[in-house]
């Protein structure tokens, strides 16, 4: 199982995740052209996707949606609450399929867990995405206000977690935005801080964990050493070992592949002794 994010930030999220012969992305926030051009830059065909899975209706994770599957005849998976408000994005013609948050549902060889999640937004979901063949397992959360027993059940065991830390607190109470902007990035139905996703990211360890993906920071209430320095700083005291790395906002990750992260790992039972 590979896996890439094309970029994460307010201005744009975007994750493919490609098992054998099938290749889906979570979230196309950039444009139809700025995708291929990051799927490209991963070595990705835009053509090979076979279907996009969008988490929410926000602007970053759905703006190229509608174009990308039309030009490239790409099923979108989403829940009927999701279509009825971002509907202006498709003209008709697209293949809209629904799913519903609790339901697993397969595309190819990848299982996809949809769990709904705290967030200011109509039907809100992060996924977990396993491939059938090897039971890999991908968490993607990049919008979450806070962790609920269901997010914690359904991200616990991934051997990839790709997690939200948006803001440092000290930045946000000191940052351009007005108390009420604050107050909702702060709030439960917000963003994680730093600080947050650490202490989530230390629930969520385990000995097959391969490696952690930072995103959806913020560009004027965070800064990449700070996110990573409070995470990293948490989950190396608990044992952790793995990778870890912060999602830039203007280029894809590497694509990174879980067989050979695990390889270098070493067997799961000599991790956190």
């Amino acid at each position: 199982m590979k896996v890439s994010m094309l970029g994460s930030g307010s201005r744009g999220n975007a994750t493919v995740l490609r098992s054998g012969e099938t290749t889906i992305l979570v979230d196309v926030g950039f444009s139809g052209r700025q995708v291929e051009r990051r799927l490209e830059a991963v070595g990705i065909d835009a053509g090979a996707i076979d279907a996009i899975v969008i988490t929410h209706e926000h602007g970053d994770h759905t703006r190229g949606a509608g174009v990308f599957a039309r030009r490239f005849g790409t099923p979108v998976y989403m829940t009927e609450g999701t279509l009825q408000v971002c509907a202006s994005l498709f003209r008709g013609g697209e293949e809209i399929r629904e799913y519903h948050p609790g339901r697993t549902f397969r595309i190819g060889s990848l299982e996809v867990e949809p769990f709904l999640t705290a967030h200011d937004a109509v039907d809100p979901v992060a996924v977990a995405v396993e491939c059938a063949a090897t039971g890999l397992r991908v968490g993607v959360a990049t919008d979450l206000g806070r962790p609920t027993a269901g997010i914690r059940h359904a991200l616990r065991g991934c051997h990839l977690l790709i997690l939200e830390a948006n803001h440092d607190e000290g930045l946000l109470r000191s940052g351009p935005y007005p108390p009420s902007v604050q107050g909702r990035i702060a709030s439960s139905h917000g963003h994680l801080s730093n600080a947050a996703a650490a202490r989530f990211a230390c629930e969520l360890l385990h000995p097959g964990l391969v490696g952690i993906l930072l995103a959806h920071l913020s560009g004027e209430c965070n800064r990449p050493e700070l996110a990573r320095q409070v995470v990293e700083s948490a989950v190396r005291r608990e044992g952790f070992t793995g990778l870890i790395e912060v999602v830039p906002q203007d280029h894809p990750t590497e694509l990174l592949d879980l067989e050979s992260l695990r390889r270098e790992r070493g067997p799961p039972q000599l991790t956190f002794l």
